[in-house]
């Protein structure tokens, strides 16, 4: 049954452009609307109200907040003349006129000028389904259900003191739907094992975690405001209870495990790069038995270390492909856009779209993904200002992308580690992008240019995932197979630029950006390298070598 909104603006207020706003994304909702006019007076509205029996009253008023205290105060005189069970009184005004009208038990819910238009959808989805506003979901797919796409951001302060009293200003904020806490690196790494840690690095880089009362206490200090979503980045060292440890105190939200990474590949762990492999897999599955969602955060980590565009999108698919074969039934696929530096727009849109036909080629009914844009790690300037012209640039871009999620970057980073004022200004720049671009981006897939070079990445990617499953001689699937991918690694089928000097890794390949994209080039000449003619050199050094 439609559901009828009355709505009007009380006593001389004739600011009507919020409140026609919101009506309009009402009626786009399916709801019956009744504006009965601007500058009503209370007896009218109150008459109308018993006339018409709307299920939702929808009142405005912007102008003196000492003029709206009366206007409150009388019609809070007729208020047992129109309220009824189910029935929702909304207010909408600045906020000052707001705060007068919280004196008086009138109004359920209150809209200032800094709600967004798909904060408007969410709320008005809410009187119909499981998306009330006032329980919020605490699992992923029912929230992106809800509230898509959601606003992801990542927080951890020196003490954890600091964090908790952060956390919880951050979710009275209501503006971030899932909150990342970032630890320390000696708790990432040596958790379990803390006489190993260096007291001198303590706070550095995040949050110092030292026992699970510490993120039990983060969580509860974030059940308030919107309840946002709680997860935690894994730890380098021990995946396994770290994942055991992070379902029990935060109810953690996904699981972000890469596959090569915190390895000997990168030195955040001594494991070797088959050990890694290895338990990153077996954490993928824990998650994946407990049905928690699943991020594997490898793709962006190449692109972080200037690789090619190619085997950036090929390692999102072995990714992908490893999250559907491991059992992991929702899986959030991270696209970091601006990486590595100089990319351009167009470039950075067709690699980005060539990920998504690949990754979203695995879906069926027991696998799918959603996507979680952000803004390139190293792209942010240390000027604040010039930052959050990049930042909001950087996600109006990805927004062609219909995110499920858009994971911020706050603009500080590039400066300093993001406080609570930080990230909610930061999420607040977001949440503007997010309501200019709701009603629809241009299909940039459409380009030609775009259109071409994405076509290229999938062909190319292919060939070189086709050259990994050739490295497998006994009957194994060659993308879950730890030593095969460690193979691709240390003879360079798998390379970055600056892996160079890490013993697992060959760090040879050459990129260079042309033309917008980043591609493997001849290192004495410069010029492009096709990818089979890649493959080709690399395979005839091991046949020389071997």
């Amino acid at each position: 049954m439609t559901k009828m909104i009355l709505a009007a603006t009380l006593g001389e207020c004739i600011h009507t452009m919020s409140l026609m706003k919101f009506l309009d994304i009402a009626e786009k909702q399916n709801y019956h609307v009744d504006f009965i006019g601007a500058a009503i007076s209370v007896d009218t509205v109150t008459y109308e109200i018993e006339e018409k029996k709307p299920d939702v009253v929808v009142l405005s008023y912007r102008l003196s907040p000492s003029v709206a205290r009366d206007l409150f105060a009388k019609l809070n005189q007729n208020f047992h003349k129109v309220k009824e069970d189910g029935r929702i009184f909304i207010l909408g005004g600045t906020n000052p006129v707001l705060d007068e009208a919280k004196d008086y038990e009138i109004f359920d819910y209150y809209f200032s000028e800094v709600t967004s238009d798909n904060q408007a959808v969410q709320f008005l989805q809410g009187f119909d389904n499981k998306c009330s506003t006032l329980k919020y979901p605490n699992d992923l797919s029912s929230r992106i259900e809800c509230f898509s796409p959601l606003i992801r951001h990542h927080f951890g302060l020196p003490t954890v003191e600091e964090t908790i009293h952060g956390v919880q200003e951050i979710a009275k904020s209501g503006l971030v739907d899932i909150l990342s806490i970032g630890p320390d690196q000696n708790a990432q790494e040596y958790f379990f094992h803390p006489e190993e840690m260096n007291p001198q690095s303590d706070g550095a880089g995040g949050v110092p975690l030292r026992k699970p009362e510490d993120l039990i206490n983060i969580y509860q200090a974030s059940r308030c405001g919107n309840y946002p979503l709680v997860r935690c980045y894994a730890g380098t060292n021990n995946l396994l209870r770290w994942a055991d440890m992070l379902e029990d105190t935060i109810n953690i939200a996904w699981g972000a495990i890469p596959i090569t990474w915190y390895s000997e590949l990168d030195g955040r762990s001594s494991r070797t790069l088959v050990q890694a492999i290895e338990e990153n897999q077996n954490a993928i599955s824990y998650y994946a038995s407990k049905n928690i969602p699943v991020e594997i955060n490898e793709s962006h980590q190449w692109a972080l270390r200037n690789t090619s565009d190619i085997i950036e999108v090929a390692t999102a698919y072995i990714a992908s492909y490893n999250a559907k074969n491991l059992g992991v039934k929702e899986y959030v696929m991270q696209y970091m856009l601006n990486t590595p530096p100089g990319i351009s727009f167009e470039m950075d849109t067709a690699k980005m779209l060539a990920k998504i036909e690949l990754v979203e080629s695995l879906h069926d009914q027991d696998f799918k993904s959603y996507r979680m844009i952000r803004t390139g790690l190293a792209s942010l300037s240390a000027d604040p200002d010039f930052a959050k012209g990049q930042l909001a640039s950087s996600l109006t871009l990805s927004m062609v992308l219909k995110p499920h999620i858009v994971h911020v970057v706050g603009f500080s980073e590039g400066d300093h580690l993001a406080s609570p004022a930080d990230i909610i200004e930061s999420c607040k720049i977001a949440r503007g992008v997010i309501d200019n671009c709701f009603d629809g981006m241009p299909d940039l897939q459409k380009i030609p240019k775009i259109n071409q070079r994405k076509t290229q990445i999938i062909r190319e990617t292919k060939i070189l995932l086709d050259a990994i499953k050739g490295l497998m001689q006994e009957d194994k699937d060659p993308l879950l197979d730890p030593f095969t991918l460690t193979k691709a690694v240390k003879i360079g089928l798998l390379d970055a630029p600056l892996l160079k000097g890490r013993k697992a890794a060959k760090g040879e390949i050459t990129t260079k950006i042309i033309g917008g994209a980043c591609q493997a080039v001849d290192p004495d000449n410069g010029e492009v390298i096709g990818e089979k003619d890649r493959i080709l050199s690399l395979l005839e050094d091991l046949d020389i070598n071997d």
